[in-house]
Parts: structure tokens; sequence; C-alpha cells
């Protein structure tokens, strides 16, 4: 199965910024430390707009990565943050050049 990589755009609720923000670096150590398959999992935050993060990621296969989708500091994250985010949107990426 071939590589999958990942762009997740979260956006803050205005008055939640913060509490996001603490909450998705909360996600990096586990991630990168404890799920199987993890090339790469970056956090950045929107230079114009701070409500905005984005999460660049790169998986050795789509299983793995839906493993780290299940995993419990993911649930634990969605439901920390569940009143603190008006979006999410995750794009599953394929390489072709």
């Amino acid at each position: 199965m071939p590589q999958v990589t990942v762009v997740a755009r979260i956006r803050a609720r205005p008055n939640a910024i913060e509490k996001v923000r603490d909450a998705l670096l909360a996600l990096v150590v586990p991630t990168v430390n404890k799920d199987d398959g993890c090339i790469n999992y970056d956090l950045y935050q929107d230079n114009d707009n701070p409500s905005l993060f984005f999460f660049l990621e790169n998986w050795e296969s789509e299983e793995l990565l839906k493993k780290h989708l299940d995993s419990e500091h993911i649930k634990a994250y969605r439901k920390e943050t569940e009143d603190l985010i008006e979006q999410r949107d995750l794009y599953r990426l394929t390489r072709i050049s």
C-alpha cells in the first residue's frame, strides 16, 4: 500500500484558540512516539488567521493512519475539543510525482 500524506485543517472557535492550540500540541509527542507508521506529524498555525491550524502528516500506509485516527489520544482530543472547534477537514493525498 502506498504512503499516505494527510493535510488536516482545524478551525478553532475565536474564544478557544489557545485551548485548541494546546490540545493539538499535546497530540504531537504521543503520535510521533507511539503511533506505528508515522513518518512525520507537523503542526502549523496560520500567520494571518490564528484560529486556523494545519497538520501536515505522512504515514506509511492507510491502515496505519486509520490506527492513529482510532488511537486513545485522538479520541481524547476529540472529546476535549468537541465544543471548541468550528470545523475539521481531513484530506488524504497520494503523491503522484
